[in-house]
């Protein structure tokens, strides 16, 4: 059996390393299969969204603009078969001092043999203004697109815009928290369904608590409401910081949608655990 693989990775704001070198083929199957399933995870774990502490709000930004751009290929053949997966990340941000915008997009693409098995774009873009010490104004647009949806009343392509007020309820050096919400309008387009455009409402809510001087606890809530469904996301995280650059972090990611899911059993969740590296 002759298997060949080509990887390329590349990332500007996380990065994620193997100790050891590429594991060598054999013709006992098994063997370095360990060390080939961490080079899997590491891809992988850089495809995580680490936090990002200073784009809720404005609390805490440095003055300036910032950014990552990052990919990922990997073209795999075995046999007659041939898989190939891409990633794409892009992240830009920047504050004046009053103003903030942060945009993010989140490309992935996978092919097996001829057929696809994703082909998705995620998109954001969040505005803040500071009003004063503890109150902001904010707007935000989302954007989801899913190339494989085929079954009736799957979501081809969801789109909310919205706009609102935020306040902060903490913003003390080991905790803070705070909250907006606002009115907005979302576009939706189902498979083999009339496009869906309805008035709809979102609310957030970011906490940080610091537990020492090196490991903190946050949780992320996300609601978008409006007669067709409610989007609800909460991410509750565990970061531990190794050095100033380098931090172990274990998340727990649920996600609910009350057109799709008979009940909070039924929400998505994900267990994730990864090693980030930030730098500016």
């Amino acid at each position: 059996m002759k298997k060949t693989a080509f990887v390329i990775a590349a990332t500007t704001i996380t990065v994620f390393a193997s100790g050891s070198a590429q594991a060598q083929s054999t013709a006992f199957e098994n063997q370095d299969a360990a060390e080939s399933a961490v080079e899997g995870l590491e891809e992988q774990i850089a495809e995580d969204r680490d936090r990002d502490l200073e784009a809720f709000g404005n609390n805490g930004r440095r003055l300036g603009a910032y950014g990552s751009l990052s990919a990922r290929a990997t073209t795999t053949s075995d046999d007659d078969d041939d898989t190939t997966d891409l990633g794409i990340g892009l992240r830009y941000g920047n504050y004046d001092g009053v103003n903030g915008y942060d945009l993010s997009l989140s490309y992935n693409y996978g092919e097996a043999g001829d057929e696809e098995t994703q082909n998705n774009l995620l998109a954001g873009f969040d505005y803040r203004r500071d009003l004063s010490s503890n109150l902001f104004a904010f707007g935000k647009l989302d954007v989801a697109f899913d190339g494989l949806a085929d079954e009736v009343g799957d979501y081809e392509t969801d789109t909310f815009i919205g706009a609102g007020l935020g306040y902060r309820i903490f913003a003390e050096a080991d905790r803070q928290w705070s909250v907006q919400a606002g009115p907005g309008f979302r576009v939706a387009k189902l498979v083999d369904e009339d496009e869906v455009r309805e008035a709809a409402g979102s609310v957030s809510s970011n906490y940080f608590q610091s537990l020492s001087e090196t490991s903190y606890v946050t949780n992320d809530t996300d609601i978008i409401a409006s007669e067709e469904s409610v989007l609800v996301s909460n991410e509750l995280a565990l970061s531990v910081s190794m050095t100033n650059a380098l931090a172990l972090r274990t998340s727990l990611t649920t996600a609910f949608n009350d057109a799709t899911d008979d009940g909070l059993s039924d929400a998505r969740n994900t267990l994730g655990v990864s090693v980030v590296y930030s730098f500016r």
